[in-house]
């Protein structure tokens, strides 16, 4: 029997893992510089864009490690569930709020819509691994 930390490790799970390290590297990359750069302009678009960056750092580690990190992995991807509706919603209401793209604005547009869909895989996973726990 495979030891129950690695579970989250098998199949679908190397994917999601790969997949959440890009989105976090972009993330972390995308929300330093504006951050450094133009935090005048947007700082309540850019903080949040770099409380995504976190978020996605926190699920990646979670969907990497399984075992006790699951349940805080379903958390870390409803945050970002939730963060992307509201940031996606607000930036299409408040436009002037988001001048430039962040990875949550617009429902994720500038990174092909990923943001919106990765949380939910990641839900349905944590979801699949922690019954089989």
């Amino acid at each position: 029997m495979p030891d129950p930390s690695r579970r989250a490790l098998g199949g679908p799970g190397v994917v999601l893992v790969v997949a959440y390290g890009v989105l976090a590297l972009a993330a972390t990359g995308r929300s330093v510089l504006q951050l450094l750069s133009y935090f005048d302009r947007a700082p309540l678009a850019y903080l949040l864009s770099a409380l995504a960056a976190v978020v996605y750092l926190l699920a990646t580690w979670c969907l990497a490690r399984g075992g006790r990190w699951v349940r805080v992995g379903m958390v870390a991807c409803t945050v970002e569930l939730v963060g992307v509706l509201a940031v996606g919603t607000a930036s299409y209401l408040v436009p002037a709020a988001f001048p430039d793209r962040t990875v949550w604005s617009h429902f994720g547009q500038g990174y092909g819509f990923v943001p919106l869909v990765l949380p939910v895989l990641g839900l349905l996973w944590f979801r699949r691994v922690d019954r089989g726990a």
